[in-house]
This record gives C-alpha cells, sequence and structure tokens, in this order.
C-alpha cells in the first residue's frame, strides 16, 4: 500500500499512541521526549504520521516559533524495520509543503550517529555546530533545508538561550538517580533539540545539596555532572535581602502561626528561589513538590516561576521571550546617561572589560584613543539607579553609515533586555541622521549583545554586524532598487523582493530592514482605537503632566488588551495606532504611530494577564475589564512602535480614506487597506 503523511491532530487522534510508541524505541537517538509534549507539538500543528497499511511507521515532530519563522525540527523518526522506503523524504516534503511560507527546516544530529549522508540525502546543508549537553558532551551538527526565500532573511535569525536553575530534585535525575520517571522526566531537559535553546545552571545553594548526599561515589558522580552547567554566583548581601523578603511571604500566608521559623528544608527551597532571582533569571526547575507549592510566592516576591521540567519543554520559546525582554522590570527601574569623561575610562574596565586581549589597560586605552583620533566619537554611557554602569555605546557618522566601535553592556539583571533596546535606539538615531546602516565594528562586542544583534537584522560579516536600514513604504519594487542602491555603496549583494510575499517573510524583511513598509505584501494592516489613558502608558502620548525618563526610550515590545470579537485579526501584521479621544468630539483624536503585530490571543483575563505580565502597564484588574460576557479578553502583543513626527488627526485620516475611497473603520480593532496604511504612514512622515 501506498505511504500517507497525516497530521496527527491531538487528544483524540487514533495516531498519537502508536506515534508516542515509536518515539519510545528510539529514546537513545531522539532523547527524551513526554506525552505531553507530543500533544502539545500536535496541537500547535507540529505533529506528521507516516502510515502504511493502517501502522504508523513514522513521524516527524517540529516546533514553529513565532519570532524565527522557520520549522525547528526535533524527530525524524521511521522504524527501523521499514527504511528505505523514502518515508524520511516524504515527511520532510509534507512539511515543506504546509509550511512554504517559513525560511527552512533546521535540525540538530549528534555526529556521532554517522548521519550526515541522510541529512545531505534529504538536501540538508550543515550550519554549524554546538556541544550538547548529555554526560559525553557529544558534538551537534545543525543541518538547515532552505525553502527558497532570500539568503540575508535566512541568516538574520539568533535563538539566544533560556537559562534556567535547576534544583537537586531536577539535577539528581540528570545524573541518573532516582526513579525511572524522575530520570526520565529530568533527562529530556538534555534532549537535542533543545540544546541551543535551554542552558541549565545552578546557584551555590546545590552546591551544599550534592555535598550532602550521603552515598560518597553518587556524591563524586554528581559533583563531576556540575561542569556540564552553567555556574551562578550572586551578590550573597542581595540573596540575603531577597531571602527576608520571601521568608516574610512564606509567613503571610501562614496567620495562624506568624513568626514562627521556618523548618531548614523550607528555607533551602527558597534559596534556591532567592538566589535564582539575584542572578538576574526568572525560571527554577523543580520536581520537588514542597517547592512547587510556593510558585506563587516565588513569583509574587522574587519574581521567578517555578515550573517543572515538562512546562520547560512545553513552553521553551514564551519563556524565553520572557526573560530576553522584560520591560515592566525595565519601567521600574531608573536609568540616568551621561558621556564618558577624559579620564574616566579605567574606572569603567571592572564592568566592561570582556576578553582576554581586551582586559584592563588595553580596554581603557582603546576608549581613551577614541576621544582625540580625529572622529567625533560619541561616548555614551547608561546607568542604573544605584549607579552602576551597566551599558557603553561609541558611536560616530561616517557618511550614510552610522559606526559603532564599542558596545557593551555589564553584567545585569536586565541585561538581554537593555541589549535589545540599545540595538533599537542606534537604529533610530541612525535614521534620524540619515544613514541607511549601522556597523558594529567593537570586537569584543558582549555576548548579550551579540544574541540580541543576530534576532535584530544584524548580519554577521569581516568587520562585525551590519543593519540596513530601508526607509521606503512601498512596493517590492521600490523597496528593493533602495535595497540595491545600499548594497552597491556597502559591497554586498541585496535580495530582490517579489510582491505578495507571505507574511511571514514580509514581517521578517520589516525587521531586519526596518523602518521598511511592504505595501503589496501579504502582510495584513490593522487599525485599533486606544483610549488616552493607554496611549499615555504605552506611548507618553498624549504626554504625561510629569514627563517620565526616556533614556531608553519606548519599550520594544507591549501587549495590548481589549474585548476579544474577532475582527479579521491575522499575525504577523502591522498596526496603526488611533488615539480615540473621549466622548463624540473630535479634537484629540488622531493617528499616533505603527507597530509589528506578533501575537493574537483569546483567552481567560487571568491566564493572558499571567502570560504578559512581564510587558507591563497593565493589572490585573484592568485586563479583566476588558472580557466579554464570554468572561474571555483578548491580548495583542505589539513590538518596534514607530511614534509619527506628525500625527494624523482624525479629519485628515477621514479625508485621505475618502480620497482613497476606502472603508475606515474606526469603532473597533479592524483590518484597513494596505493602501491606507501606506497614505496615513506617509502623512505621518510629511515634512511640514
Amino acid at each position: 500500500m501506498a505511504i500517507e503523511v497525516l497530521p496527527v491532530t491531538g487528544e483524540g487522534s487514533e495516531l498519537m499512541a502508536p506515534v508516542i510508541a515509536l518515539g519510545d524505541r528510539y529514546t537513545r537517538y531522539l532523547g527524551l521526549l513526554t506525552p505531553p509534549a507530543y500533544h502539545k507539538h500536535a496541537e500547535d500543528g507540529g505533529l506528521l504520521a507516516a502510515v502504511e497499511d493502517g501502522e504508523v511507521v513514522g513521524y516527524a515532530l517540529f516546533g514553529l516559533p513565532k519570532r524565527n519563522p522557520h520549522v525547528r525540527l526535533a524527530h525524524l523518526c521511521v522504524a527501523e524495520e521499514h527504511r528505505k522506503k523514502g518515508i524520511a523524504r516524504r515527511l520532510i516534503e509534507a512539511i515543506r509543503e504546509r509550511h512554504a511560507h517559513r525560511l527552512g527546516i533546521r535540525a540538530k544530529c549528534r555526529r556521532d550517529y554517522g548521519l550526515s549522508g541522510t541529512w545531505a540525502g534529504l538536501d540538508f546543508v550543515p550550519k554549524g555546530e554546538s556541544v550538547g549537553r548529555g554526560k559525553d558532551r557529544e558534538v551537534l551538527d545543525t543541518w538547515w533545508l532552505d525553502l527558497g526565500h532570500e539568503d540575508l532573511f535566512t541568516e538574520a535569525q539568533s535563538e539566544a538561550l533560556l537559562t534556567v536553575t535547576v534544583d537537586h530534585s531536577v539535577f539528581a535525575g540528570l545524573r541518573g538517580a532516582g526513579s525511572e520517571q524522575a530520570v526520565k522526566e529530568s533527562q529530556a531537559l538534555e534532549a537535542g533539540w533543545l540544546a541551543d535553546l535551554v542552558e541549565l545552571a545552578y546557584t551555590p545553594r546545590l552546591l551544599h545539596a550534592v555535598r550532602d548526599v550521603e552515598n560518597a561515589e553518587v556524591r563524586q558522580h554528581q559533583r563531576n555532572g556540575l561542569a556540564g552547567l552553567r555556574s551562578l554566583s550572586p551578590d550573597t548581601d542581595a540573596v540575603s535581602a531577597r531571602m527576608k523578603e520571601l521568608i516574610a511571604a512564606v509567613q503571610k500566608e501562614q496567620p495562624e502561626s506568624p513568626g514562627t521559623p521556618l523548618a531548614d528544608e523550607q528555607r533551602a527551597r527558597l534559596r534556591y528561589v532567592a538566589e535564582t532571582s539575584c542572578a538576574g533569571l526568572q525560571v527554577l526547575v523543580t520536581r520537588d513538590p514542597e517547592l512547587a507549592a510556593l510558585a506563587d510566592i516565588a513569583w509574587g516576591a522574587a519574581r521567578v516561576k517555578v515550573v517543572s521540567p515538562e512546562i520547560v519543554t512545553l513552553h521553551v520559546d514564551e519563556l524565553h521571550q520572557a526573560q530576553v525582554y522584560r520591560p515592566a522590570d525595565l519601567m521600574g527601574t531608573t536609568f540616568s546617561a551621561e558621556t564618558v569623561a577624559p579620564g574616566s575610562e579605567g574606572a569603567l574596565v571592572a564592568f566592561f572589560d570582556q576578553a582576554d586581549g581586551d582586559r584592563g589597560s588595553a580596554f581603557a586605552e582603546r576608549l581613551k584613543r577614541l576621544a582625540t583620533d580625529g572622529v567625533l566619537w560619541r561616548r555614551e554611557l547608561l546607568r542604573d539607579g544605584a549607579g552602576h554602569p551597566v551599558a557603553l555605546n561609541v558611536w560616530a557618522m561616517d557618511g550614510r553609515t552610522l559606526n559603532v566601535a564599542f558596545l557593551r553592556t555589564a553584567s545585569h539583571p536586565l541585561e538581554e533586555t537593555l541589549a535589545r533596546q540599545l540595538l533599537f535606539m542606534l537604529k533610530k538615531l541612525a535614521r534620524e541622521r540619515g544613514a541607511q546602516a549601522v556597523r558594529i565594528a567593537d570586537p569584543y562586542m558582549s555576548a548579550a549583545a551579540k544574541a540580541a544583534a543576530g534576532s535584530d537584522g544584524f548580519i554577521a560579516d569581516e568587520s562585525g554586524f551590519t543593519a540596513v536600514l530601508v526607509d521606503v513604504c512601498g512596493s517590492a519594487d521600490a523597496v528593493s532598487a533602495v535595497a540595491a542602491e545600499i548594497g552597491s555603496r556597502l559591497g554586498r549583494v541585496m535580495p530582490a523582493l517579489d510582491p505578495q510575499v507571505p507574511p511571514e517573510i514580509a514581517s521578517v524583511a520589516e525587521r531586519v530592514w526596518w523602518p521598511v513598509k511592504l505595501i503589496d505584501s501579504a502582510l495584513p494592516s490593522f487599525i485599533a482605537p486606544i483610549k488616552p489613558r493607554w496611549s499615555t502608558e504605552l506611548f507618553d502620548v498624549p504626554a504625561m503632566l510629569v514627563p517620565r525618563a526616556d533614556v531608553l526610550g519606548i519599550s520594544r515590545e507591549h501587549v495590548y488588551y481589549r474585548s476579544p470579537g474577532r475582527r479579521g485579526e491575522s499575525v504577523p501584521g502591522r498596526i496603526l495606532w488611533y488615539v480615540s479621544g473621549s466622548g463624540s468630539r473630535q479634537q484629540g483624536k488622531m493617528v499616533v504611530g505603527c507597530s509589528r503585530l506578533d501575537e493574537v490571543i483569546v483567552d481567560e483575563p487571568d491566564t493572558l494577564f499571567e502570560r504578559f505580565e512581564h510587558l507591563g502597564v497593565y493589572g490585573r484588574s484592568d485586563v479583566r475589564s476588558t472580557a466579554d460576557s464570554s468572561g474571555k479578553a483578548m491580548a495583542l502583543r505589539f513590538s518596534d512602535t514607530e511614534l509619527f513626527p506628525v500625527h494624523v488627526t482624525h479629519s485628515r485620516l477621514t479625508a485621505l480614506a475618502g480620497k482613497l475611497r476606502l472603508p475606515l473603520p474606526l469603532t473597533s480593532l479592524s483590518k484597513i487597506s494596505n493602501v491606507l496604511f501606506q497614505a496615513v504612514y506617509e502623512e505621518g512622515h510629511r515634512t511640514p
């Protein structure tokens, strides 16, 4: 009989059990995956089964990341007795057909499995390697199958690691101790497909737990395993202060015995939370039910999510985004900017030296030379509320390129967030000065900045990292012409875009070539009415009576809530923000800017609030107030807001729509013509 490739749809699918059974046959090669993870991939459209004569003979399990639109292939499995029938190729072809709009398919495979010929035979090409986290520290090859989209956009992606701490209940399982279930759940964190997504770390509390293991052989075996995890050493004074806050929170939950000292075991569990928090992380992984029971307190007092290994494997993308971008914390911290004063360079060494070739005096001397080399370098330093240096950037204009000689972020709980914010600020600065490129030539750029640059459209080359700015709102032909002109100046071949490219590719292009807008693409446009209160909170328009600190500009990512009536919302997209004013008068009603629309979710208000709380501004009661009669609310996650230099008034907006003879719905979130979006965008950038 012919082989069929069928989608596995979830709980009710008769294909699910045999798929899981087939995967369990090959855990030695595929890594451990729990049944809920299979179900989650199926619900997300990421599980296909190959069926022959009613029997499941193979399957492909894959993720579909929202922010990096490629296919992340986790399992490609064919039963041994059915190999050499072309089943693997059928599964790959089925993925290609269903997800042709994505950039490509990426897979990880241990080199010592000797399967390079298989991947090459499926038309994959090697794209680098990494070291696995298993006990033998195996080499993992990265394989890539391009789906026919331009190279610039397939290269412009980066997945910085989600770093999580583990307690002893998980670490012991990683080292093979405990029940079969405990080992299976813990070792699922070391599966090859998670190698470049999750980094496991430990804090000092784990060292004490290992020391307390009674069996000497087991104790030494666990000590040997610590080398495979990242070691974190948070400030002890900060940990002590956080412990007091956590203990007070626990005692508050026990009104029947106020002030009663906590048992040593309970304090040890809280220590994991305190050290995770003070190390700047937000995820602590445990299998200890007593620690899991402290999850609400850990989040409320220390902003640490206490989760099981299974939650990490099921929600790695969501947890990662919450780690790398935390504008709620950013808004709650005071930052100040200043120019690096001559003679003060040496004082920055302890914060920003990065590598052997840039230690101590070498760093300070290089920074000093930029103050006297004949080029007008702007040496800008960012400090946190305690006065500690947290970021350093040194830039100068060179024709139509903004050159960045230093881009450093210091170790800080918000380091990744700051790196993302600074990169976007550099792009905006370059645009304001008429630049068409940003080139970062710092050979010792901080790791957080490198990871952020990869996801922000910067491409690595021999001179460092370069991002192109295409300041065009128009057709694919118009955009490609300007991009080609910029590429010619930079000595780079730029891709030519076709009209009606899929939304996912258009969205990547608009991120990589920001501030470009591809009007004849399939990327949809929307207009959203927003109350003045929330416009002020999110964008500072209308401005607050007491101006807020804007050293870092508007946070790059936010969420907006509203009632969930569906009106054709789809993602990715772009969105215009229409301040709706108050009452029936048109005064104060205007379009103030636009954003990239990344995600639209309808769910219970509390669920949405807990998922997006890290994005700030809204309180739980605010989210609940947006729910409709069904008890559901809608969350719109958006990013890279661009405020218009000229606000488009209500009268001008209606005139533009009338001239184009296009509908203009303003009472609710609504889809609009891309042509109308272009007219409004150009009006917002009109030179007076």
